[in-house]
């Protein structure tokens, strides 16, 4: 309904937004600056963020950017897999047919990863996402398995994202080699004040609209609601046309905003 009331093309908050549409904030942009060091030199990154702060459309963006002639891409969202689960995991994604025992599986995936880089000069790209999810022994594992030439080679690159909560775990003394190869980090730390002012316009433009929808004071209520993630930025910008159409308003001041934040909060 609200489409229709705003004359927008489609939803621009909605979550299945092509990555090319994305607002390049500074969080992005230094994210990226580090992912293109990683696929230069290969190794272990540690991605971490609140719920909601873009982790995972970052890395949607960068697994759009890879050329499939000269990266393998892997990406699975890590639950409550079990040890052998991810090496199942791990093996089909690279091509192979999982081995019975874990020791054929471990040898497997580590000679799938080399033939790739070695022989077939393909980058091995596996990212491993709601890392936090996973148990210590998944994570030792992790060390083991990306252990390569007693340490001295990396024919791969591992990109873990998750929550805050790694941080803790990769702390436990039997997570402390694991957290000692990873060689670079980011934390995600959400969108600014005035980025959030541009985010909300230029979301807005991409679907259509001509005039100013979102006042600055809005603007400013929808950032210090959402702490500048970008989730919750979408969702309440979203619940806010949706009640401006509704009360049969054009622009969208403070007052909707707070009385959105309200339903929401529901």
């Amino acid at each position: 309904m609200f489409r229709q009331f705003f004359g927008m093309k489609f939803n621009p908050f909605d979550k299945e937004l092509e990555t090319g549409m994305f607002y390049p904030s500074a969080d992005l942009r230094e994210l990226n600056s580090r992912l293109k060091y990683l696929l230069e030199n290969r190794g272990i990154f540690l991605l971490v963020g609140e719920p909601g702060s873009g982790k995972t459309s970052a890395i949607r963006k960068f697994a759009d950017s890879l050329g499939t002639t000269i990266y393998k891409l892997c990406y699975f969202s890590l639950t409550t897999l079990t040890v052998a689960d991810f090496y199942d995991a791990l093996a089909f994604m690279l091509g192979e047919e999982p081995q019975y025992r874990k020791i054929d599986k471990f040898r497997q995936i580590q000679k799938s990863i080399m033939n790739l880089y070695y022989d077939q000069k393909i980058l091995p790209v596996i990212i491993i996402d709601e890392i936090h999810m996973a148990s210590t022994a998944v994570l030792d594992d992790l060390r083991m398995l990306f252990n390569f030439k007693m340490d001295s080679a990396n024919p791969f690159v591992l990109i873990l994202a998750g929550q805050p909560l790694i941080r803790n775990k990769l702390a436990l003394n039997m997570c402390l080699p694991l957290k000692q190869r990873i060689g670079l980090k980011y934390s995600m730390q959400g969108l600014t004040e005035q980025e959030t002012v541009e985010y909300l316009k230029t979301r807005m433009q991409l679907a259509g609209t001509v005039n100013e929808i979102f006042t600055p004071e809005s603007a400013l209520a929808i950032h210090t609601s959402s702490q500048g993630f970008p989730r919750n930025i979408n969702n309440l910008a979203t619940h806010s046309l949706m009640y401006a159409a509704g009360a049969g308003k054009q622009i969208i001041d403070a007052e909707i905003v707070y009385q959105a934040g309200m339903e929401l909060a529901l």
